[in-house]
């Protein structure tokens, strides 16, 4: 029995050993994936904030010309009668319409999905199963 006990200590110790090396290997794994998840947040988020750069740009320019061509168009209607009022209505409607803009962005702003939730998600599911109950 005593030649037994010492190739039974080096099997258990193999399978101790192995266990360890297959424990790190799936934390390893779980970690790549949390990671390659997180990555992909980050260039979906990165190329929806550059497509909505380029629209957000075209529609300022070809809306804020398309402005001034109706501003002209009405106080050039107007020029010999009510000039002054026309001018100053305008200007209120622009005033009114700027800040009706600022508040809904800064609505929108506020309801903001939180960046990485996928992500935040998946590793607090992770605790969750790793925690003892």
């Amino acid at each position: 029995m005593t030649a037994e006990e010492p190739g039974q200590a080096r099997a258990s110790g193999g399978g101790l050993l192995q266990s360890l090396r297959n424990l790190a290997a799936t934390l390893v794994a779980v970690l790549q994936t949390r990671l390659e998840l997180l990555a992909a947040e980050v260039e979906e988020e990165r190329v929806r904030l550059g497509r909505l750069l380029v629209l957000a740009v075209v529609a300022i320019f070809f809306l804020s010309l398309s402005v001034l061509t109706f501003t002209l168009f009405v106080i050039v209607l107007f020029w010999d009668t009510y000039r002054l009022p026309v001018i100053g209505g305008i200007a209120a409607v622009y005033l009114i319409i700027g800040g009706g803009a600022v508040f809904a962005a800064r609505r929108q702003a506020a309801a903001k999905p939180r960046l990485f939730s996928a992500s935040l998600a998946e590793l607090t599911k992770d605790r969750e199963r790793l925690t003892p109950k």
